[in-house]
């Protein structure tokens, strides 16, 4: 018999053994069943999912003392019975329910049913870390799925699969929490599902404010899996996360016809992002620790460079076996397939980095009363994960300020013959070997006079004269520089664009601006693929190699004599295209000995971007390469001007350039008057 209630379970129980593993199986699966599929109360839940954790220990084998379990799970069932009631068990479970056992006494206290933990109390004593670290990952999956389904069902209030996507996220969540005995979660969830049913159910509809309590949730919820990890990390004691209770009452005591004041309607921002399910058929996987991961690929670039050498060997060149040559470079086919291999398993796409993008465009568009719709493309153009962690940061600034900065008040953009609501357009692409993110928005574009006023006046350029508009534009990446007039809470301060370029340089990322008065503005960042290797352009300087990054090269030339010149308290200088770029001799800045000392006989490379374009004087241009990029190591320590090295096929180390440091060591701030 399959125990359907809690009076049903109980008298099973009373007729099994530790032995009966079968029956017990059976009495398990029964009981996460009520748990998970609201059978018993939300009060009963917590102690029912108990039941069901210890007869899990019982049935592998992992149980100490098997009977002394048995008969705590007794205790927590009797516990459920008498929650509804408020009643509390005693420390020894009720004679009239449980059985007499031939087995020894068991001692009182492992028989006491441990109390449901709530925010501010622990974590259960029994809890099993493995298994809630797995939750609280998969939990968060689920939570990023339903914001990106409640951003959507704002745009399209009667998508059902949007309903039912966020339903199965809380409802999973609430049942997962209830198992492991997280008690704040599931009420918390359970509460945040019934108002979803209520949607679904056609009882209310999904307005403004519904539509903000759903998504406050979302955001409670994320901080109660915190504290659950914060408790992991610490001594095991849970913080309720302010604002919770009230949460709560406004979630259980939620009508449409009066609540009003603390859950105000947002001004119909539209997110319209793709709405995942959770139910579509995935990929095969298994999760992979991060750092083995990276040693996996350190290892394998190094067989590799390995290869290389090998390959480059000068007893190679010597030796004319066919049979021999055709080996080693079969083998190096094999290294370079297993590095693309290696490098593709810690690729990711940008889907999830886009997806919470729609919440900032929708929280941002709220604050400074805009109408903002949002809208993706690309989202599935995979990059290296650490770049996604790094990017993350600078599109938040980006898309605030799009949306401060960019799309117009609804009145202006009335009187300027446009759409009340802003378009803010996101997208991911390849190309040459990079991944391109555009930012673009319709709103009223960068204004070159106040840029420049706003330049002048902070002592960063002298005059705009010679300067392209992709140059001035760059200027709004300077450290402290705005053109807003008022400071808010969102922008004004001059941090956000400055941040941007410091975390796009991190990750060798270049970054263009196009934009047109009254039409809009388009940010264009350019990405490697990968930090763990890098495409660049060999150059020698004497007798050294360096390698300078293909994203940071705009040209290479051989200058003539009347495009040289020397400006005072700049030094020497070169004019292409109408713009004086300094030169810099990387002979003398990094103390290389034999170089060429005339420039008319070396070749210049531009590099950097916008304002701050540099020309790097070389002896020569060996070609481009793909060098496995390698940390210079703990005994060097950061170097200045350089961001790695690279191992070359004859053994030696080419140092990569850090172009924008190399260019901060050997030039001042661009401050021109022509």
């Amino acid at each position: 018999m399959i125990p359907t209630t809690l009076d049903e379970a109980v008298t099973l129980l009373m007729q099994l053994e530790v032995t009966d593993i079968g029956d017990l199986t059976v009495l398990k699966d029964a009981l996460i069943t009520m748990a998970f599929e609201n059978r018993v109360s939300m009060a009963k839940q917590p102690h029912v999912a108990r039941a069901a954790r210890l007869l899990g220990t019982i049935i592998d084998g992992t149980s100490t003392e098997a009977a002394a379990d048995l008969e705590a799970v007794s205790a927590a069932l009797d516990q459920a019975l008498n929650s509804e009631t408020g009643t509390v068990e005693p420390t020894t479970p009720d004679p009239r329910k449980t059985r007499e056992r031939s087995r020894a006494k068991t001692p009182a206290s492992s028989l006491a049913a441990e109390p449901p933990p709530v925010a501010g109390e622990s974590l259960p004593h029994d809890t099993d870390v493995s298994l809630l670290r797995e939750f609280l990952s998969e939990a968060a999956e689920y939570i990023a799925a339903a914001e990106v389904a409640l951003l959507s069902l704002e745009a399209n209030p009667q998508e059902a699969e949007a309903v039912n996507t966020v339903f199965r996220a809380f409802h999973t969540v609430k049942g997962t929490a209830a198992f492991l005995g997280l008690v704040h979660i599931a009420e918390f969830s359970h509460e945040a599902e019934s108002l979803l049913t209520r949607v679904r159910d056609r009882d209310i509809n999904y307005g403004p404010i519904c539509a903000d309590l759903s998504l406050r949730s979302v955001d409670m919820l994320k901080a109660l899996l915190g504290a659950v990890d914060d408790a992991l990390a610490g001594d095991g004691a849970l913080v309720a996360p302010d604002g919770y209770h009230p949460l709560m009452m406004a979630l259980s005591g939620y009508d449409p016809a009066a609540a009003t004041s603390d859950f105000a309607p947002v001004r119909p921002v539209k997110a319209v992002p793709r709405v995942p399910s959770l139910e579509s058929a995935a990929e095969a996987s298994i999760r992979v620790r991060t750092d083995r991961l990276d040693q996996l690929i350190n290892m394998v670039g190094e067989l590799v460079i390995a290869q290389t050498m090998i390959a480059g060997d000068p007893h190679m060149a010597a030796n004319q076996t066919p049979e021999l040559t055709r080996q080693v470079m079969h083998a190096g086919k094999i290294a370079r397939e297993l590095q693309t291999l290696s490098m593709s398993m810690r690729m990711v796409p940008l889907r999830a980095t886009f997806q919470k993008l729609a919440r900032v465009v929708r929280d941002t568009a709220t604050k400074v009363g805009k109408s903002v719709q949002f809208t993706t493309d690309g989202d599935d153009v995979e990059i290296d994960r650490n770049l996604v962690d790094v990017l993350a940061d600078p599109l938040v600034h980006m898309i605030r300020n799009a949306v401060d900065h960019g799309i117009e008040p609804p009145n202006d953009r009335d009187r300027a013959g446009k759409s009340r609501t802003g378009s803010v357009h996101l997208s991911a692409r390849h190309a040459s070997g990079n991944v391109v993110v555009d930012l673009v928005d319709d709103g009223g574009g960068l204004r070159r006079d106040r840029i420049v006023h706003k330049a002048i006046e902070k002592g960063l350029i002298e005059s705009d004269r010679g300067l392209t508009d992709s140059a001035v534009f760059q200027l709004i990446f300077a450290p402290g520089f705005s053109t807003a007039e008022t400071v808010t809470e969102i922008s004004g301060r001059g941090v956000g664009l400055d941040v941007v370029r410091r975390n796009l340089e991190l990750i060798r990322g270049r970054l263009e601006i196009e934009s047109t008065p009254g039409v809009g503005t388009t940010f264009s960042i350019s990405l490697p693929l990968t930090l763990a290797v890098t495409d660049g352009m060999l150059v020698r300087v004497g007798a050294e190699r360096f390698v300078i990054p293909l994203t940071q090269i705009h040209k290479s030339f051989r200058p003539e004599s009347d495009m040289l010149s020397t400006v005072a308290g700049q030094g020497e200088m070169v004019l292409l295209g109408g713009t004086l770029m300094p030169i810099v001799r990387l002979h003398r800045t990094f103390g290389i000995y034999g170089a060429i000392e005339n420039p008319l006989a070396a070749l210049l490379v531009i590099v950097g971007d916008g304002t701050h374009r540099t020309a790097l004087m070389v002896d020569e241009l060996l070609g481009q390469q793909q060098v496995v990029t390698k940390p210079l190591g703990n005994a060097l320590g950061r170097v200045p001007g350089f961001s790695g090295g690279a191992i070359l096929g004859d053994g030696r180390v080419a140092l990569i350039l850090d172009v924008r440091e190399t260019m901060s060591l050997t030039t001042p701030l661009l401050k021109f008057a022509s």
